[in-house]
């Protein structure tokens, strides 16, 4: 009988249902078969609200365990990862010793707080291999002295248009609803807007949807938002929705902006500038024009204007909006051109190949 293959991911952030979230899971997908049971330490079981955010079906071998059977004593943890062939870890700072076959740190913020390389640190990391979610976190991570594999997340192929919905007056932006860290700039995008249909008129008969994960503790944060755009009827707040209303948004969305990085110094604050570009992926791949700020990820992914349009500041945002809307024959170019660039570059069998090929 064939051995199973026993794997493990422990991510103190899971809960946030994040992009990264998402491909850390999809590479424990890839490598697991009908031989392989998936461990996640996790305090509770999270199938169903993976399944509904990403549709992403996890292997049924899948078992959770309380984090309370992973740390604690470094004997403790060693004795529960000796039976494992892959463990997968998302540092928050700090490491420990695994006796796993396999291990990796994975990487999705370019934080160097986060890879102290000290003595101690690199005894713990011996036997670890470190994989980076993006070309911008593995450039930065160099700098810091670790050599990591990258292996960037795929997009899902009913994302593409294949019976196209007629595009909407939508601007569309999706990113988890938070203040802190690399935030998704919300406030600004709502004072944008504004700006945008001051500046023409044509924009009056648009709408702004923001839509993106919500916890708990970031209600208040959402409340602000709602406040800023209490008397304006067009701006729209959709938290916590289902992969499939997600699709749908993008398919009716004639715009999509994302301002993650704007009003940080990515040279000084690499971890505050959006760290690959999910949402602006899938949005070109759903025939959306994409408009994202000129930092990290996105600036290396979008051809500015061919796939895409980058800005520096708000105004020229504003100016390109304009631009656009005025040029029928570049709206479908722009369309186009994304759209192709993600089926080449971005698909699931690229990514299966790599997982596959370097882990």
């Amino acid at each position: 009988m064939k051995k199973k293959l026993r794997i493990a991911l422990y991510n103190p952030y899971l809960d946030t249902l994040g992009g990264g979230e998402k491909h850390i899971l999809s590479i424990i997908k890839a490598l697991s078969s009908d031989h392989s049971e998936p461990t996640i330490f996790w305090n509770e079981n999270l199938t169903l609200p993976i399944y509904k955010r990403f549709n992403l079906q996890l292997p049924k071998t899948t078992s959770w365990i309380s984090t309370n059977k992973l740390l604690g004593s470094s004997l403790k943890t060693m004795n529960t990862l000796r039976n494992y062939d892959y463990f997968f870890y998302v540092t928050d700072g700090s490491y420990f010793f695994s006796s796993a076959k396999k291990n990796y740190v994975y990487c999705m913020v370019p934080d160097p707080k986060l890879y102290r390389l000290n003595l101690v640190n690199r005894c713990k990391l011996l036997n670890y291999k470190f994989i980076s979610i993006s070309d911008y976190v593995s450039e930065h991570l160099k700098k810091y002295g670790i050599d990591p594999i990258t292996i960037t997340p795929y997009i899902e192929g009913d994302f593409f248009i294949k019976n196209p919905i007629k595009k909407e007056k939508i601007i569309l932006s999706v990113g988890r609803f938070f203040p802190q860290l690399h935030s998704k700039n919300q406030k600004k995008i709502i004072d944008t807007y504004m700006m945008l249909k001051r500046a023409d008129r044509s924009f009056n008969d648009y709408k702004l949807i923001l839509a993106g994960g919500l916890k708990k503790e970031d209600r208040r944060y959402l409340a602000e938002l709602r406040l800023l755009a209490k008397k304006d009827s067009s701006i729209i707040f959709k938290p916590n929705i289902d992969s499939d209303e997600i699709k749908t948004l993008y398919r009716k969305a004639d715009y999509f902006w994302h301002f993650t990085g704007l009003g940080n110094d990515e040279r000084k604050h690499p971890e505050l500038v959006e760290h690959f570009g999910i949402s602006p992926l899938e949005a070109m791949a759903s025939g959306c024009i994409v408009l994202c700020h000129n930092s990290g990820g996105p600036k290396k992914i979008i051809d500015n204007r061919k796939t895409g349009f980058l800005f520096d500041n708000e105004n020229e945002l504003v100016k390109t909006m304009i631009n656009i809307e005025n040029d029928d024959l570049l709206k479908s170019k722009i369309r186009r051109n994304g759209e192709d660039f993600v089926k080449k570059s971005y698909n699931y069998h690229i990514f299966e190949n790599k997982v596959l090929k370097y882990l």
